[in-house]
């Protein structure tokens, strides 16, 4: 009787163990898609409607075979453009290539517009051939800069930030603030309805002193592991249990959305926080 009993909690924590297993590879490899309407009087009357999609700390990830999975997740999405938010490539595996590949396919679908993330400021001459490899296939790079997309007559802005590690060779990032601060005070965001890619959440407080009506960021990875009802557990340059770690933040007339992030980079796996690809629908 004992030894039954033995054998069938033996067989219980084999079970939990397998069950852990398996929760932690869907974790990694179970593409979602999260969906946002915005009801903004200040979208122009020709955006209304408007579909963006946004990808965001791909970290090297591949979902199938040559990211079929994500791409044709991102095509039945059908986007009016694309936005990549950071962390392209991944610093510990600096292989360019599947990025390039991956946005090969992506310009097919819609306009594509990049902003840098921190990974990408330590990856040498990899970013150099990657940022031309963008260019080359007609991805807006945007760096302390602005672009304009026009639609019948009427037009929004789009306007992206280098990572402050490319000017912060701290490792806490102790300048990323002040740096942020700089970078920003260089684009006008105007009376257009203005976007902008930021790979940071952390700096929200300077994104709407700034007045953007709409941000785009990553970096947190959701918070890595994820309790329900508590959110995200940690975040780099946020610490523990960190205040912007995934989802829609809206203040002051700004609205901050902070993707999941798709890949994983030092930790290899999540827990409750499926990788992202984050739609937006602009509603006048």
């Amino acid at each position: 009787m004992i030894k039954n009993k033995h054998f069938i909690i033996a067989l219980i924590i084999i079970f939990v163990i397998i069950l852990c297993i398996a929760w932690l590879i869907l974790g990694t490899k179970t593409l979602t898609v999260t969906e946002y309407d915005l009801l903004d009087s200040n979208i122009p009357d020709a955006f209304d409607g408007y579909r963006i999609v946004q990808i965001s700390d791909l970290h090297n990830a591949e979902f199938g075979k040559d990211n079929s999975r994500l791409i044709t997740k991102i095509k039945e999405a059908n986007p009016d453009i694309i936005v990549i938010t950071g962390d392209y490539v991944d610093k510990r595996r600096p292989n360019a290539d599947i990025s390039v590949d991956l946005t090969r396919e992506l310009v097919k679908i819609a306009l594509c517009y990049y902003v840098t993330g921190n990974h990408e400021a330590r990856l040498g001459e990899t970013f150099s051939y990657l940022e031309e490899n963008l260019k080359e296939l007609g991805v807006t790079v945007l760096r302390n800069n602005t672009s304009y997309i026009t639609r019948n007559g009427e037009k929004i802005s789009i306007s992206g930030v280098d990572d402050p590690a490319f000017a912060d060779d701290s490792f806490f990032g102790l300048l990323s603030s002040s740096i942020m601060k700089q970078e920003l005070q260089d684009i006008e965001t105007g009376e257009d309805y203005s976007i902008l890619l930021s790979h940071h959440p952390e700096h929200f407080e300077l994104y709407k002193k700034k007045g953007f009506n709409l941000v785009f960021s990553g970096h947190t990875h959701g918070g890595q592991f994820r309790i329900p009802f508590v959110g995200g557990v940690f975040a780099p340059d946020q610490g523990i249990f960190p205040k912007y770690d995934a989802g829609l933040f809206e203040e002051d007339g700004t609205s901050m959305i902070i993707s999941r992030g798709i890949g994983n980079s030092i930790i290899p796996f999540r827990i409750n926080n499926f990788p992202e690809i984050v739609v937006v629908n602009l509603h006048k």
